[in-house]
């Protein structure tokens, strides 16, 4: 498991934005050209709730791909945890582009604080046990690694980032290799040093797997007796992660088991922006 740091992402970034703004703007902002070109403005962005920040660098490429004289000055950083009213970030600059960027920016900047906000309740949740919360394939089409960036500013961590980059061997990829031994020895034939993980609903399959050589048994909605007995029968041969029935209720109790990763899907598929605001002064 390895986690994204914004130092990897320029091309993605600069990609993303490239496409929101020809998706808003298209051939032109009829609405701006009310404004003289040359009118300078200045303009504050604020939060109207409690959020942790993510998704700066999205919104300077939105600035700087519209007009490079649009300086945006930050009050906070990513991973930041601020409550409401507070001022994220400035912008000055020809008024044209600052209207024109304003929805793209502040698009990528309340989904992605949205993902980290939400990130950072889980991992509170959990604070203490040792285990990691991991994210999972069930992004919005486009933002996969937007919003897997946004999970580490919120104190959670990646899973594979697709389906090239690791081996995520389930329960029809078992029927159709014929058996896990057979699916974990055609992985490690397939590519080699890739990480092997088997999805497993039994204790006798989590032995199937670790006598085959796994490398991270995903525990399939076991209950919390047999998560603990899986952690005993494992003894540290392999990575456990448990999976499925994960709620605010029951992660800590999860966690506690001693398993590894939690893996929750609701970290970037149940996204709930955060709500800003920016104003030109007057």
């Amino acid at each position: 498991m390895t986690n994204l740091v914004i130092a990897d992402l320029g091309a993605e970034i600069e990609s993303n934005v490239r496409r929101a703004l020809a998706e808003d703007i298209g051939t032109g902002d009829i609405t701006a050209q009310l404004i003289p070109a040359e009118r300078l403005a200045h303009a504050s962005v604020i939060t109207r709730e409690r959020a942790v920040i993510s998704g700066s660098a999205w919104v300077d490429s939105v600035f700087r791909q519209l007009d490079p004289r649009v300086a945006v000055h930050w009050q906070v950083v990513d991973g930041e945890q601020v409550e409401a009213g507070r001022v994220l970030f400035q912008l000055e600059g020809p008024a044209r582009a600052l209207l024109s960027g304003e929805r793209t920016a502040l698009n990528f900047l309340q989904t992605l604080s949205g993902v980290a906000t939400r990130c950072r309740h889980y991992a509170d949740l959990v604070e203490g046990t040792g285990v990691r919360l991991l994210d999972t394939r069930k992004t919005l089409p486009g933002l996969r690694l937007a919003q897997k960036y946004a999970v580490t500013c919120g104190g959670c961590h990646n899973h594979r980032i697709g389906l090239y980059d690791a081996f995520l061997i389930k329960e029809n990829h078992i029927a159709a290799c014929g058996g896990i031994a057979e699916a974990i020895a055609a992985a490690h034939r397939i590519a080699p040093g890739k990480p092997v993980e088997v999805e497993v609903e039994s204790l006798g399959e989590l032995e199937q797997a670790l006598a085959a050589g796994v490398d991270i048994v995903m525990l399939d909605e076991l209950s919390l007796d047999d998560m603990r007995t899986a952690v005993a029968i494992n003894a540290g041969r392999a990575k456990l992660e448990a999976s499925g029935g994960i709620s605010d209720e029951t992660l800590r109790s999860i966690a506690e088991t001693g398993v590894d990763y939690i893996s929750i899907g609701a970290l970037t598929k149940h996204v709930q922006a955060i709500d800003l605001s920016m104003r030109l002064a007057q």
